[in-house]
């Protein structure tokens, strides 16, 4: 890796066109994104128009140098959520602010400049990738794009980005099927890094890959967070990754973020139970004595009729009766904790929020173990 890295993140944070303001480097207000079904003819006829709640008022702040981990099922929202806040989909209600500007509309010229702060790392690797492009030149484009580097000065850029994520110069004439899986992964990142963004959102980044590999990536990819001061949007599935890579975590259930807080305490205290339920089914390599799964029942609800209430409450253990079918839960700090919008702050949508602790131990399904320590 080249010598110089740290001090060309310095002069791409020098050149970047959206001015520091001492705010978290992004930021989302009850943000919505919802796509139009599909509708039959007899919906047409009678003007009925239904729509699929992807994202469904989310709140989120990432700071500089930070990893916000999203976690939830398939289907939950959290690829839809890191797609509209790269402003690759347009946000049907809501807020998005990138260090402090509002960027929620932004569009021509100003959307270009976004593109060069903010980049995606896609899940699938191959599918991302350009098969009529060679590796070099799919890593060029974004040069070329936005006028970074031409000629030999292009050239040479190439074949530092290649040298930075763990691959040969001399592969870059080679096609993308004609990598593996990891490779074409490290390809991905070259291109997001050739631009030097502010923030990188990483969609699923090692899902499609093998266990070994998605270690060597998850490496690559802290490393050069440190070389070039990233932050990241870690979306995944898999909880053992997002807690090895994440400062904090958002965990999403039907289009809402129904828990957030430091990593740590994610993990060790969690208080919604859906995410109770997410930690509980993870095999423990301990092989803890008496340690209870409590799988969940059913499916979850569709997008395009959410319940009433909590999202939730239609598959959680610990229902607490009709309060939980009549009133949405607000995402607030837990133990009348009063740090909210901190980033130390340990946040949960759930009506426990506001009752007896020893009355939910005496409910909970758990037996008062905190699932995931």
């Amino acid at each position: 890796m080249s010598t110089d890295t740290p001090r060309r993140a310095e002069e791409s944070r020098e050149r970047s066109d959206f001015e520091g303001t001492g705010s978290p480097l992004l930021e989302a207000e009850g943000l919505k994104k919802h796509f139009t079904v599909e509708q039959g003819f007899f919906d047409r006829l009678l003007g009925e128009e239904r729509f699929v709640h992807a994202v469904d008022g989310v709140d989120l702040r990432l700071g500089e140098r930070e990893t916000l981990g999203v976690v939830g099922e398939s289907g939950c929202g959290k690829s839809t959520l890191g797609r509209t806040l790269a402003r690759l989909y347009e946000p049907t209600e809501g807020t998005i602010r990138f260090d402090g500007e509002d960027i929620s509309e932004a569009g021509g010229k100003r959307l270009k400049r976004l593109r060069k702060d903010v980049q995606v790392i896609f899940q699938d690797p191959l599918s991302s990738l350009n098969p009529r492009k060679t590796a070099g030149e799919i890593v060029a484009k974004p040069l070329a794009v936005h006028d970074i580097a031409s000629g030999e000065a292009r050239e040479e850029r190439v074949a530092e980005l290649f040298r930075e994520v763990g691959l040969s110069p001399d592969v870059a004439d080679r096609y993308p099927h004609e990598f593996s899986g990891g490779q074409r992964q490290r390809i991905g990142i070259a291109r997001a890094l050739a631009v030097e963004p502010r923030l990188i959102i990483a969609d699923e980044p090692v899902s499609a890959l093998d266990v070994s590999v998605q270690a060597q990536i998850i490496n690559l990819m802290k490393r050069l967070q440190d070389d070039y001061g990233l932050s990241y949007v870690f979306i995944a599935h898999d909880l053992s990754v997002v807690r090895h890579v994440s400062d904090r975590i958002a965990v999403m259930y039907l289009g809402n973020v129904v828990e957030e807080g430091p990593t740590d305490a994610i993990f060790g205290d969690p208080r919604h139970p859906y995410t109770r339920s997410l930690l509980a089914a993870i095999p423990s390599v301990e092989g803890k004595a008496g340690r209870r799964t409590v799988p969940l029942e059913g499916n979850p609800p569709s997008p395009i009729d959410p319940p009433s209430g909590c999202p939730f409450h239609t598959r959680c253990p610990e229902y607490i009766g009709g309060e939980c079918e009549a009133e949405t839960p607000p995402l607030a700090p837990v133990d009348g904790d009063e740090t909210d919008g901190s980033d130390e702050a340990h946040l949960a949508a759930c009506h426990w929020n506001d009752r007896d602790p020893v009355e939910r131990r005496q409910q909970s399904p758990y037996d008062g173990e905190t699932p995931g320590r």
